[in-house]
């Protein structure tokens, strides 16, 4: 079970510098070598085909599709993994609700291209329930089997993962997804990957289809998370300060329990900023400054979500500041980590809520995106478990 943990990770873009070098330092065969390689891509490729050819990765003989469980605490999830059909956007079948930037779809582009496989599925969520029989096979499966693999790893999460290889259940799956749609849950810039790497050959091929997690949100709700901003360059009394323009503006007090308690309280748009000089509630912005500072062409639903104020009014308009990676850094979930590493910095964090499930369906329906980094749904699928080749199908 441990050597199981020890050579799998989180998704790549989860990983920062300081977790990057322990999984490097502490396994030689950890999947970070290959989806987050130090040097050339190339690199890459050759650990992939020197683990393949040694028997550290195996193949799976016959067509599979896999039934992969997350449990954490209460939070059970169950899904599929396997290959999906790549699609243009245009034709609304897969969801996307982030925007992509150029250059994380480069650098996924450069490693796909190079490695010639799926490293990591992305994760999709669709409607079934319980007139689904992919569900009812998901369920069964797992109820009745024994895993073909298992591991707990030290986010205190169990992985279990079961084979589909009979070609009649594969076919049930099959006919009852199709026509589905699917919203990204993440993996947006791997699935814009997927789409240029379709588009830069001629042809059928393995580049039709990408690697997903797919799972029912209805028998499987999923757990959506909060995604912190840490501004390094900005002092939290001038933030405070600037923030008094267009909100109702609370001091907290030095307690990071307390200001989150009065964060999760609030019902509206609400931020909880904090740094050296402790904590603030940032509460009932200005109307007219909201309104004025939204683009014309967006739904009223998309104007009311929290990181959709914070990043066209709050950081531009009443701080004055690019939005952008350098200046404004990201950390999931983690409201401490990103106080801590405002407070090193001298510098201010933005507390947020979770954006409701729900809110983020409507704007994806309605072909809107939300604001860069403003959802994180959980559980991610582990890296490592399963991979696609281009050369295996």
């Amino acid at each position: 079970m441990n050597s199981l943990a020890a050579v799998t990770s989180p998704p790549y873009d989860l990983i920062d510098e300081e977790s990057l070098g322990r999984f490097m330092a502490e396994e030689p065969h950890n999947v970070v070598r290959l989806i987050l390689p130090q040097d050339d891509y190339r690199d890459a490729a050759e650990t992939l085909r020197s683990w393949l050819a040694s028997g550290i990765l195996t193949v799976d003989d016959e067509p599979a599709l896999y039934v992969y469980e997350e449990v954490s605490g209460s939070v059970v999830q169950r899904g599929l993994i396997g290959a999906v059909g790549v699609h243009d956007e245009g034709s609304r079948v897969i969801l996307p609700h982030e925007h992509v930037y150029p250059g994380p779809v480069r650098d996924r582009l450069a490693l796909m291209s190079a490695t010639e496989a799926n490293l990591e599925p992305i994760f999709l969520l669709y409607e079934g329930g319980a007139g689904s029989a992919a569900a009812r096979v998901v369920d069964e499966v797992a109820s009745s089997l024994p895993p073909v693999l298992e591991t707990a790893t030290g986010d205190d999460v169990r992985h279990r993962l079961w084979a589909i290889r009979d070609p009649a259940a594969q076919a049930r799956i099959a006919e009852d997804l199709r026509g589905r749609q699917a919203l990204i849950a993440d993996g947006h810039h791997r699935y814009a990957t997927y789409q240029a790497l379709r588009r830069r050959y001629d042809g059928p091929g393995p580049w039709d289809y990408g690697l997903a997690l797919l799972v029912d949100s209805v028998t499987y709700p999923p757990r959506l998370g909060a995604i912190h901003r840490v501004l390094p360059g900005l002092a939290l009394s001038e933030a405070v300060r600037r923030a008094k323009a267009a909100f109702r503006v609370e001091a907290i007090g030095p307690d990071l329990a307390a200001g989150l308690e009065r964060l999760a309280a609030h019902t509206g748009t609400a931020f909880l900023l904090g740094g050296e000089e402790g904590f603030f509630l940032l509460t009932d912005p200005d109307p007219v400054q909201v309104e004025r500072s939204m683009p014309e062409d967006t739904s009223d639903r998309w104007r009311g979500l929290d990181t959709a104020v914070l990043h066209r009014l709050l950081i531009p308009r009443l701080w004055g500041l690019e939005d952008d990676e350098r200046t404004v850094r990201i950390v999931h979930h983690d409201a401490a980590r990103a106080v801590g590493k405002a407070r090193r910095a001298g510098g201010t964090a933005v507390i947020l809520n979770p954006l409701k499930v729900a809110d983020v369906l409507a704007v994806a329906a309605n072909g809107e995106k939300v604001p860069r980094k403003s959802t994180s749904f959980g559980p991610k699928p582990r890296t490592g478990l399963v991979m696609r080749t281009f050369a295996a199908g």
